[in-house]
């Protein structure tokens, strides 16, 4: 997905909001400029983080951040799963309650609280607009033979942990993997994180090689390229994977909150509108 001149203005003033240093805003107007046509919002990000480390060091760390929601989401998870087990139909409910959980973001978003993010399970029906997707996706899960569910935030794959298990009754068939970052990039999962939630425990679980919020293709390990490419069926998460994944002529089924303007703008709904679409 292309970086539109709102979003390139929208990025820059968020780096103009950590710091008034001429050098470094200098050096972030430059790498926005000199984009290419194909450079997405993630990748922009990623060249911003490496200029960050050049003038200012490391970033804080997210570790408590990430356990945090974690634990909150993790301290919900037999609640949740029960919820699902006795719903009339329990994929669809954890597809949902998967989408919920992308409100845990701390790139696009200001503010992101445990109240917010919980109040929002009040409601975990599938919309009408919603259905024909879900139809297709479960008509490709059927004739499919591997998945790739491209993960995004911490607490939010405690949500994906359910859904693939439903997805492994739904479809004994499937083998699934879990993609998660390469490196620590805000609080977006690694390994580690996927390893403290269980993730493990019910996919398998591959780093895309890259400490960027996003699936660039290029810049993806030999092993992660391969997985994507050989996937019969991908569920991307997040909007990070949207802007970076998407307009490849790749078959892909996203889910996402919709968490800044460009997003509520681009699909025309509210901030924090689920979003579950087919390209």
């Amino acid at each position: 997905m292309r970086v539109s001149e709102s979003c390139a203005q929208c990025l820059y003033k968020r780096q103009e909001k950590k710091t008034d240093n001429e050098a470094y805003l200098a050096e972030i107007k430059r790498i926005i400029d000199n984009r290419r046509e194909n450079d997405s919002s993630p990748y922009l990000v990623y060249l911003f983080n490496k200029t960050h480390l050049k003038y200012f060091g490391e970033f804080p760390s997210f570790k408590d951040v990430k356990i945090r929601y974690n634990d909150l989401v993790l301290e919900k998870e037999e609640l949740l799963r029960n919820e699902i087990a006795e719903s009339d139909d329990p994929l669809a409910k954890a597809l949902i309650m998967a989408r919920i959980g992308n409100y845990i973001d701390f790139g696009p978003m200001n503010n992101v609280t445990p109240e917010e993010f919980l109040a929002l399970f009040n409601d975990t029906s599938m919309r009408e607009d919603d259905a024909k997707t879900y139809e297709s996706f479960v008509k490709e899960c059927e004739n499919g033979k591997k998945l790739l569910l491209i993960c995004d935030n911490c607490g939010e794959i405690v949500l994906d942990k359910l859904l693939i298990e439903q997805l492994k009754i739904r479809f004994p068939h499937l083998e699934i993997t879990a993609m998660v970052r390469g490196g620590d990039v805000l609080n977006d999962v690694t390994m580690e994180d996927a390893v403290y939630v269980g993730l493990d425990k019910v996919a398998k679980v591959i780093d895309n090689g890259a400490a960027v919020s996003g699936t660039v293709y290029d810049m993806l390990s030999a092993g992660a390229a391969k997985e994507l490419d050989g996937a019969d069926i991908i569920l991307s998460k997040g909007q990070g994977n949207y802007e970076s994944l998407s307009g490849q002529g790749r078959h892909v089924f996203y889910m996402f909150l919709c968490k800044c303007e460009l997003f509520t703008g681009m699909f025309n709904v509210e901030k924090y509108t689920g979003m579950f679409i087919e390209e």
